[in-house]
Parts: structure tokens; C-alpha cells; sequence
């Protein structure tokens, strides 16, 4: 298949944002008096927003006044100090620098707020991705295919030569639910075992390996 056109998750697949989500949630759980929780169970709750995120990240039958509040200081938080220790993984930059070089299209779809995904693609990848799309009461979030059609629209490009790239089970349903192929990262929030598990198309270990799919 001669594919043209990549599309990226955001978190866990271009942006290793892990340690700044979990310093904002432990943030807002310990204003609240809540337990706070290990980089490991945070890695585990990321993918589906924030909004699940706080709700996995609280104890069980906190009440919904407890988990407004904790989302809101999570938000307001995270907002500024999303990049912090946030950075790209190694091997992105150098991986789309490339493709931008031999014209390929390219956009990320993100079930972060749609105010971050904005401010983290300025910040870090604006000379190569200008199509970033993240969550919006307009459209319903991954793993459903309103925001990859989205970027696929953006992007004026045919479906049919478009790969979705990401790191967790949300990405793989999300391609799937959008009839493209996926490709699962290992450096990201999910390991090998569980990216083959979910069905991916093709798995790889490094930015690099891309290039042999493509």
C-alpha cells in the first residue's frame, strides 16, 4: 500500500507527556485530600481524556462535586505546566522532519482538550504538523472516527492512503473504526504484547521503523 497521508496520536506516541499529567493530577488529588497515584497507574488511565482520567485517577464512589472540582484544578494545572518535563520521544523530530521533507501529510488526533493539542503542536511540532485535532463538544472522541474524518477533511487528502499511528487500545479501535490501517508504538503507554493483543496492523519500536511501512 503506498501511503501519503499519517496520522498521529499525540500522547505516548509523538509526546512522552506522562510525567507532567501525573504532577498535575497528584496536584489536584492532594488539594482535594485524595490519595495521590503512581506515574505507572496514571500511564495506565491516559488515552480516553481527561475527564476518565480523573475518574480512574479518584477513589471509587467519590462524589460528582469531588470529581468537578478535581477536573477543574487537574485543568487549570495541567494548562500551565503542559510542557514542563513533556517532550518529544526520541527519533520524532528527526522521523518528521523526513516526512515533511519528501511530502507527506500530516496531523494529530488527540483526545486531549482541544486548547492543549493546540499549544503543544505550536510549541513542539508547528514547522512540520499543521492540522491538530483534539476534543471538542462538536464531535464525538476516539475511538470513534468524527476527529480522524475531521483531519482527513483538513488535510483535502483520499482516505484510502491514510495510516493511523498510536500507542494504546483507544488508537487501534479508533483505526479500526475508521476502516485504516494502525500502527502500534512499544515506546509509548502500551507494551508490545498488549499492542498485538489489540489487533495492530504492524507494530514498531522505533520512530524509524515507520519509514519501512510507509
Amino acid at each position: 500500500m503506498n501511503y501519503n497521508t499519517l496520522i498521529f496520536d499525540l500522547d505516548g506516541t509523538l509526546l512522552n507527556s506522562l510525567d507532567d499529567l501525573a504532577n498535575s493530577v497528584n496536584y489536584a488529588l492532594e488539594k482535594l485530600n485524595l490519595p495521590t497515584r503512581s506515574n505507572e497507574d496514571i500511564q495506565s488511565f491516559v488515552g480516553n481524556g481527561i475527564e476518565k482520567l480523573i475518574e480512574l485517577s479518584i477513589p471509587e464512589k467519590t462524589s460528582y462535586d469531588k470529581f468537578a472540582k478535581c477536573l477543574f484544578l487537574f485543568k487549570n494545572n495541567y494548562s500551565k505546566n503542559m510542557m514542563v518535563l513533556t517532550k518529544p520521544y526520541d527519533g520524532i523530530i528527526d522521523l518528521l522532519k523526513y516526512l515533511k521533507e519528501k511530502n507527506y501529510k500530516i496531523a494529530i488526533v488527540s483526545n486531549k482538550f482541544q486548547e492543549g493539542v493546540t499549544d503543544l503542536n505550536n510549541h513542539y511540532f508547528s514547522e512540520y504538523i499543521q492540522v491538530a485535532i483534539g476534543k471538542s463538544p462538536d464531535r464525538r472522541k476516539k475511538p470513534y472516527p468524527d476527529a480522524v474524518f475531521t483531519a482527513i477533511d483538513e488535510l483535502g487528502v483520499s482516505i484510502e492512503n491514510c495510516l493511523y499511528i498510536g500507542d494504546s487500545e483507544v488508537d487501534i479501535q479508533t483505526a479500526k473504526n475508521t476502516n485504516l490501517k494502525s500502527v502500534g508504538v512499544t515506546w509509548g503507554f502500551r507494551d508490545k504484547e498488549s499492542l498485538k493483543n489489540l489487533g495492530a496492523d504492524y507494530i514498531i519500536d522505533t520512530p524509524e521503523d515507520l519509514l519501512s511501512i510507509i
